[in-house]
């Protein structure tokens, strides 16, 4: 019943349907025989929130993690209605079945509050913040926004829930580097985490721990538990916030910091770290892993180099060549950036992209 070596990237010897061999069917018999029981993959957890017109950016996101993951994943997806059926059409698509799952779901608030919670910052951003009361069977989570793009392993990232010490409870990179540049120490007219503020596109979660945890805050002396919390500091602080449910971030873990992990700047890699001149000095040493690209810089002309990055990504079909069809065009695109800041240190956008599409090309060429 031995079929050809079929091993692949995506498929490797030990994931293979029942009924190929693989590597070797000496080894398949023995696991047989003596009955070996093979431990469950763990799958990493990553949700995301999409509204209005960011399907496109979503999708881009979520290939980018494919491309960049070792263990399998688990989206969940919280999406307005009138998107579930294009998420479907284009993910049931995707020759990679084996390698994730997928869950939709509503916009949900809180019923009693849900227009303030709408209407917070972007439509549904505030989404994030209900997680861990709406994925309650989810021990841990890594949340992102839909303008985040994977240059490293995701499993890189997950692996840091390992490093949390027993009070920390979240894993966040600063909003800045440099405070020169800062929003929360310049303008902010409430209380922030550390010198310049956390900033929430990229968020590692003990979602169990959340949930177990009882809060200092400035609302009571009682300590209050995550759910009893956002209600409470949105009304106090509603006409004070600029950023929505990220300064609701910054309030909670301002009175709690030792409940953060702080992750360097290149998990979370923002125009501000190049625009004026390179300070994430992690990127310039090791590359970027994790690209974000907010204030709509992936669909304007403000910053050609993060539009290539997505571009080049959105446009890679899997099963291609990632060199030829992926890393090759943008470097070609990167070399028309370098009369920006940012363009100038292109390098540092395809340096660790290089190094991961390295490891799916030898994955690939074993197939």
């Amino acid at each position: 019943r031995c079929k050809d070596l079929s091993v692949s990237f995506w498929n490797p010897y030990w994931m293979l349907p029942s009924d190929v061999c693989g590597m070797s069917c000496f080894w398949e018999s023995a696991l047989s025989k003596y009955n070996f029981k093979r431990k469950p993959v763990e799958k990493m957890q990553l949700a995301v929130v999409a509204c209005g017109e960011r399907l496109e950016e979503t999708v881009t996101m979520l290939k980018s993690a494919l491309l960049c993951s070792i263990k399998p994943l688990q989206f969940h997806i919280f999406a307005e209605d009138e998107l579930h059926a294009k998420f479907r059409s284009v993910l049931e698509t995707w020759p990679l079945q084996e390698k994730f799952n997928y869950t939709l779901y509503p916009i949900t608030f809180p019923s009693e509050n849900a227009a303030d919670w709408k209407k917070l910052f972007k439509p549904c951003a505030s989404q994030r913040l209900f997680l861990p009361l709406i994925l309650k069977d989810v021990d841990s989570l890594l949340y992102v926004d839909t303008d985040i793009l994977f240059l490293r392993p995701i499993d890189d990232l997950w692996s840091f829930l390992k490093e949390f010490n027993s009070t920390q409870i979240a894993a966040m990179a600063p909003e800045h580097e440099e405070p020169r540049i800062g929003w929360y120490n310049r303008f902010a007219r409430h209380p922030y985490y550390g010198k310049t503020g956390i900033n929430s596109g990229v968020v590692l979660m003990n979602m169990t721990r959340i949930m177990r945890k009882y809060f200092k805050n400035d609302l009571t002396t009682a300590r209050l538990q995550w759910g009893d919390l956002l209600m409470p500091l949105l009304k106090k602080y509603k006409l004070n916030i600029t950023w929505g449910d990220q300064d609701l971030l910054n309030i909670i873990f301002y009175h709690n910091p030792e409940s953060l992990f702080v992750f360097p700047c290149h998990w979370n890699y923002r125009p501000d770290h190049c625009i004026y001149g390179s300070n994430c000095k992690e990127a310039e040493a090791e590359g970027v892993f994790v690209l974000h690209g907010n204030r709509g810089v992936y669909h304007n002309e403000k910053q050609p180099v993060f539009r290539a990055v997505y571009e080049a990504i959105r446009n890679y079909s899997f099963g291609d060549d990632p060199f030829r069809s992926l890393l090759h065009p943008l470097e070609m695109e990167l070399q028309k950036t370098t009369h920006t800041y940012c363009g100038r240190i292109h390098q540092v956008f395809t340096k660790q992209l290089k190094k991961s599409l390295s490891t799916l090309r030898y994955k690939l060429s074993e197939g």
